[in-house]
């Protein structure tokens, strides 16, 4: 399995990350992409992927740290994209939930994010929340200008927004999200998305699946969201293991470069 959204860095995983990550390779992650979520993080985070042969990552300001790095430029991000570890651009994305950064600096940040993923033709990480209709407006609009590789990351949007993104050939990741019993939703969503566009993640340390909610995620329990996957697909586990591996490892080409 491909863990492709993991949250190594800072004082979570400080004490255990490599008892954490040894358990994750036992129950079957091959590879991880850790997440920059703030531009001043990315040297911590690359430091980590630099010092594993399984762990790739990426260059990103997550929406709400928008405000924190108005300055930031589309060279800062294909510069630092340009190092040898790093597969992807983001997260980056619109989070109208929470309110932590204004508006208008999410997607002036986003557009510099698509940019990037344009110039560089890394995929671009996408978080959308209370967003779904200016996320779509924007990748169309972006799209018109250019083509790139949406990943709509931990997917709990409509399915309009999720046949928007399919249409321009994005990917849809899961998370331990679909396996809670209040998220008949976003299972209802996904049901309607091809197999052969879905990648899983864990997006530890939260959103533990279940059987483990509560608990603090970690990359080992990436089995059960293939197992609730599978539930939903009418597949086996093997099955949704294998095609979803062959999706990430397509969508994230450099790792394997």
């Amino acid at each position: 399995m491909f863990d492709t959204h993991v949250n190594l860095h800072g004082d979570v995983f400080a004490d255990d990350l490599d008892e954490v990550l040894d358990r994750a390779r036992t129950a079957g992650v091959r590879r991880f992409l850790a997440i920059c979520d703030r531009f001043d993080n990315f040297e911590a985070v690359y430091a980590i992927a630099a010092a594993h042969d399984d762990i790739w990552c990426s260059v990103g300001v997550h929406p709400h740290h928008t405000k924190d790095f108005p300055d930031i430029t589309v060279e800062d991000l294909t510069v630092a994209a340009a190092r040898p570890e790093v597969v992807a651009i983001g997260e980056t994305g619109l989070d109208f939930h929470y309110g932590y950064s204004p508006e208008d600096a999410q997607v002036e940040s986003l557009r510099k994010h698509i940019e990037a993923a344009r110039q560089t033709g890394l995929p671009l990480i996408l978080h959308t929340r209370e967003a779904d209709d200016m996320m779509g407006d924007v990748l169309e609009d972006e799209f018109g200008k250019g083509a790139f590789q949406p990943l709509l990351h931990c997917y709990t949007g409509g399915a309009r927004l999720a046949q928007r993104g399919l249409a321009l050939g994005a990917y849809v990741s899961v998370s331990g999200i679909l396996s809670f019993k209040s998220a008949s939703a976003v299972r209802d969503v996904i049901a309607d998305v091809p197999m052969d566009r879905i990648i899983l993640e864990t997006d530890c340390p939260f959103l533990a699946p279940m059987p483990m909610r509560g608990r603090r995620n970690e990359p080992a329990y990436l089995a059960h969201v293939a197992e609730a996957l599978a539930s939903l697909k009418g597949l086996t586990v093997d099955e949704v293991k294998r095609v979803t591996d062959e999706n990430a490892r397509r969508l994230f080409a450099k790792v394997d470069a």
